[in-house]
């Protein structure tokens, strides 16, 4: 099977839900480590992919020549809640490189500061393409563009130089040919590729090791280190990734997805952890991933006391009432 039962929700002893899923942990080479199901699964990177799609700019000399602080670094590999502290960074890069929040292609919606939260807007409360979870990746597209004197209307088009550009370089770190990399378009308009596992593992792992990539090492460094530096611009205000980043304590390097994918690797291991829900179930996502982290022996007593909320968890109703138990129900093997 591709997927093995990760989550199993019960109420009264019956099972009510299963959540399937696969993982796959690689060290820095790609040689894999553990797995649960297929660790090869071919799936969509979705926003885990973000701190790869701004590699072309880090290469370029674009931080430099922008001069981008940790926290515009930070914020260019996130998907956040558009805090007034994201709006902020955003804001910045568009200034720096000369463009401006309508020419970024991501469109808008409701600030996750919000809708995350099922809290009303405030009265009056405008938002727009900067508050968009997507617009710090999208600002740093514009500025390569800028740097490059590149065409901006088009820059979310697979065959825009720009995009070529990061299909290579994810491909590169993902150990894989750029011509096999398959692709579809993401819900922020920019195109979005599809690995195994395996694969995203690798590229993680690389992320969080950058020495043992001779090419793209000094900007792996960067990002890497800037998303640790700052892990409450990568997400935000309760967000899981900021959580995971704060408990890591500067060792671990995560991004969730969307669709129920979340990558975790480690500094100190060279290792890197991709796991991918087959419903994209968010609550079985980081329940399993806790779990999993904890199976692979990354997690101490305190930073399990730290992540407790987030793995799985006694199911009560609205009256506080325990009717049921969401559980993990999967063991990692080894390779």
């Amino acid at each position: 099977m591709n997927f093995a039962p990760m989550i199993e929700l019960t109420r009264n002893g019956i099972s009510e839900c299963l959540h399937m899923g696969a993982l796959a942990v690689t060290d820095a080479n790609g040689k894999l480590i553990a797995f649960a199901g297929n660790p090869h699964w071919l799936c969509f990177t979705r926003s885990t992919l973000k701190a790869l799609q701004a590699l072309p700019l880090m290469q370029s000399g674009g931080a430099q020549h922008f001069a981008l602080t940790s926290q515009e670094l930070a914020l260019m590999c996130a998907s956040h809640n558009g805090e007034d502290m994201h709006v902020e960074q955003v804001s910045s890069i568009l200034q720096k490189s000369g463009t401006t929040y309508q020419q970024l292609r991501c469109g808008c919606h409701v600030p996750y500061r919000f809708s995350f939260n099922d809290k009303p807007l405030p009265d009056g409360f405008q938002y727009d393409e900067r508050h968009h979870n997507c617009s710090g990746k999208h600002s740093g597209f514009l500025a390569y563009c800028a740097l490059h004197a590149l065409p901006t209307e088009t820059y979310t088009d697979l065959d825009h130089p720009m995009q070529q550009a990061v299909r290579k370089a994810v491909a590169d770190v993902a150990g894989m040919e750029s011509k096999d990399m398959a692709w579809g378009v993401d819900g922020c308009s920019a195109p979005n590729f599809a690995m195994p596992l395996s694969s995203l593992a690798r590229a993680y792992a690389r992320l969080a090791t950058p020495e043992s990539d001779s090419k793209y090492g000094n900007s792996l460094k960067m990002l890497g280190e800037a998303m640790t530096a700052h892990p409450e611009l990568v997400s935000g205000t309760g967000r899981n990734d900021a959580d995971l980043m704060r408990a890591g304590r500067g060792d671990w390097v995560t991004k969730v997805g969307a669709d129920g994918v979340q990558v975790v690797a480690s500094r100190s291991r060279g290792q890197a952890l991709a796991l991918k829900i087959a419903d994209g179930n968010k609550v079985a996502l980081f329940a399993a991933t806790i779990e999993a982290l904890d199976q692979l022996g990354w997690l101490d007593a305190q930073q399990r006391e730290a992540l407790g909320s987030w793995r799985s968890q006694p199911i009560q109703n609205i009256k506080g009432a325990q009717v049921g138990e969401r559980r993990p129900v999967f063991q990692i093997q080894k390779a």
